[in-house]
């Protein structure tokens, strides 16, 4: 999966079209994605004896195809790319400026 949580992601289709936000949940078996702030829905809860009525509202998950990742150091829209070093883990580096995207976002993350 190319996404992961806490990637930084722009949505490219749907009504939500252009808001950017972050990934709080990735479903791998049915490709979707829950980001924050975005996709937005109500659920009605109704009132019993003990409990009032209330209106909850949660972001739903949509496809994962709908969103582009954020370059946490080039602050660009990119697809991904896999680089292999001889010995090590496989990591995901930024078609646009060649970073590698997850020592970016610990960058990022270490600033805050």
């Amino acid at each position: 999966m190319k996404i992961k949580v806490k990637d930084k992601v722009l949505v490219i289709a749907g009504k939500y079209k252009g808001k950017t936000g972050n990934v709080m949940r990735v479903y791998d078996k049915q490709s979707k994605v829950t980001v924050e702030k975005v996709n937005i829905r109500t659920r009605h809860i109704r009132k019993t004896a003990t409990r009032a009525g209330q209106k909850l509202q949660f972001e739903a998950p949509f496809s994962i195809s709908n969103v582009q990742l954020i370059c946490p150091s080039c602050n660009k829209v990119t697809r991904i790319a896999y680089k292999t070093p001889d010995k090590g883990k496989k990591y995901r580096i930024c078609k646009k400026c060649g970073e590698s995207v997850e020592q970016a976002k610990s960058k990022v993350e270490k600033k805050k």
